[in-house]
């Protein structure tokens, strides 16, 4: 009798000694990792996204396409201005010769040295130049647009790396958590053992346990790499950083209650759409330029320049002005399959909108979806954490009081962690799902 009194006081001190290495519920907040934490920069959301913006390829290529654009504007606006040269020529021939072969008319040559300057303006193409600049300005918006939706695009995938490393580095916790306490386990069952109070079944029991909790955490540092890896390449960096994310502590808000507000919003503001309009409206007015190009074009030119060495038949200085009218006829249906051509490219611009239209309606209404299932996941892992802490608690009590099994405690303490993991997940995924809730309706960060 004494004995059995003895054993089970130490029972119940080792049980103690158990319930502390598990750790009070709700413990698995997601820290840092001992091995990451040791000279690892402090880094938030705002900051990162900072960084992408600063150093990411995308960002520049998308710039400078849009400055690309801009000059394209210049050059078509060019053909409304005047052209004005300034010419240098010196002629030694034959005095009074004529160019005879290979021209209809047969020009004099007279030695000379002369300079001069002409100037040539478009009078009136009647809209063809107007045209075609109102397209290539259309064009510079929609590589503006295009400038922005690659922002986005960028940011949402700074976003992304950035919770799916938090996320990881939560479940790095929950293992480091797990091994720490099936560790403890295995030592007071070891203890346990020695003094014939437990089966080496229960040791073996506690040490494969222990073996997965390792394994698990082998697998979360893998995967914090992995993510460190993908959110150092998003941030513009050649090489893996070694980031301390800082989490978020704005509280969890519940998602809109209509979606179509949102469908809407994105119609409206979306980047690409926005660049897809300017596609149709410059391809349009393209389209009018091509039609135009039937049309008389009407050019006036002027020249003026001396001719200080010369023959005595040419004057020292000479100067005219004229204007020239340009009326096409006949060009083998050159300008025909050129409008028609632009016409159909027009018709295609704006079915690509229209299906863009729709993809996004889809995008709202499926990244809703998932915003309101993450939102609802987040109570359902919130009750089968609470659920898993109770019954290990219960398990433990009835292992050290010997009425359960090891299987039974091992069950328990699985499930655990797995409630832990779920929920700490849960978190960052209604996060995420938001995040990209507010990408496809395009609202402003």
């Amino acid at each position: 009798m004494k004995r059995r009194a003895g054993s089970a006081a130490l029972l119940l001190v080792l049980g103690g000694g158990l319930a502390d290495a598990q750790g009070p519920a709700g413990s698995a907040d997601p820290q840092p990792s001992s091995q990451t934490s040791t000279s690892a920069r402090p880094l938030t959301l705002a900051e990162a996204e900072a960084i992408a913006l600063k150093n990411n390829p995308q960002i520049t290529v998308g710039r400078l396409r849009a400055l690309v654009a801009e000059q394209y504007v210049r050059e078509t606006r060019s053909a409304l201005l005047p052209n004005a040269y300034l010419s240098l020529t010196a002629v030694d021939a034959n005095p009074g010769s004529r160019i005879a072969a290979g021209f209809l008319n047969n020009p004099i040559l007279f030695p000379r040295a002369a300079g001069g300057a002409s100037v040539n303006q478009l009078v009136t193409d009647f809209g063809r130049s107007t045209n075609l600049l109102s397209s290539s300005e259309l064009s510079a918006k929609a590589e503006d647009q295009n400038a922005a939706a690659t922002r986005a695009d960028v940011l949402l995938a700074v976003d992304q790396a950035f919770y799916n490393s938090l996320d990881t580095q939560a479940l790095v916790h929950v293992a480091e958590q797990t091994v720490a306490a099936r560790q403890t386990l295995v030592d007071k069952v070891q203890a346990l053992t020695s003094a014939k109070l437990k089966s080496e079944l229960d040791l073996s029991f506690a040490k494969v346990e222990l073996a997965r909790a390792k394994l698990l955490l082998l697998e979360s540092r893998n995967n914090f790499q992995a993510a460190l890896a993908g959110l150092s390449a998003v941030l513009g960096y050649p090489a893996e950083q070694n980031f301390h994310l800082v989490d978020e502590t704005t509280p969890l808000t519940p998602p809109a209650p209509d979606i179509q507000p949102l469908i809407q919003q994105a119609l409206e503001q979306r980047p690409e759409i926005k660049a897809l309009q300017f596609e149709v409206a410059s391809a349009q007015k393209f389209g009018n330029a091509e039609h135009d190009l039937w049309r008389p074009s009407v050019n006036a030119l002027g020249v003026v320049g001396e001719a200080p060495v010369r023959d005595d038949h040419i004057p020292n200085w000479y100067g005219a002005v004229g204007v020239n009218i340009n009326i096409p006829v006949f060009n083998g249906f050159l300008y025909n399959s050129r409008a028609k051509a632009a016409d159909l490219k027009t018709e295609v611009d704006r079915q690509r909108l229209r299906d863009l239209e729709n993809t996004i309606s889809r995008d709202v209404r499926v990244s809703w979806q998932d915003t309101n299932r993450a939102y609802e996941r987040l109570s359902v892992t919130r009750q089968l954490r609470e659920q898993a802490n109770l019954a290990l608690d219960l398990a433990q009590a009835r292992y050290n009081l010997g009425l359960g099994s090891i299987v039974e405690f091992t069950q328990a303490e699985l499930q655990k962690t797995e409630a832990d993991i779920a929920d700490a997940d849960a978190t960052y995924q209604y996060r995420l799902t938001q995040l990209v809730l507010a990408f496809t309706v395009a609202a402003p960060k």
